[in-house]
């Protein structure tokens, strides 16, 4: 069994996160796969990014995400270059965007380590972003 691995904020879900899901979980259609989505812990978010006006505690995001059939396990992340090296997978799922340096030594983590990386392809016309300019919330 393949366990894909993807780390997120998940704090304003939208359609763009169920197909990342979606598509993260069919990445190997002729084997079993288990999607592992780590959620980032909100008091670690705001002690690096003070200010950030988070709609959904740790928990509750925990929770939304769980519920989506597409995901087998939830965890919690602080730092994505530290902490997948305790969460056990064979492929980490990313996108595009996900290019801060945590990210960047996430994958050369798993280059090092043997882990396969996988970009998963945005869903144009929606981000968390937008999702705020529209509702004002910044």
């Amino acid at each position: 069994m393949k366990r894909i691995l993807t780390f997120g904020v998940y704090d304003m879900l939208h359609i763009g996160h169920m197909l990342l899901f979606k598509h993260a979980k069919e990445l190997f259609p002729e084997e079993e796969c288990e999607l592992i989505v780590a959620v980032q812990d909100g008091d670690y978010i705001l002690k690096y990014k003070p200010g950030t006006k988070m709609v959904y505690s740790t928990e509750e995001r925990l929770y939304m995400v769980s519920t989506i059939r597409y995901v087998d396990e939830v965890v919690t992340y602080k730092d994505v270059d530290v902490d997948i090296q305790n969460i056990p997978f064979d492929v980490f799922a990313k996108g595009p965007d996900q290019k801060h340096a945590g990210f960047q030594r996430a994958v050369e983590w798993c280059k090092a380590n043997g882990k396969e990386v996988v970009i998963i392809p945005r869903t144009e016309g929606i981000s968390s972003s937008m999702l705020r300019e529209y509702s004002k919330i910044k």
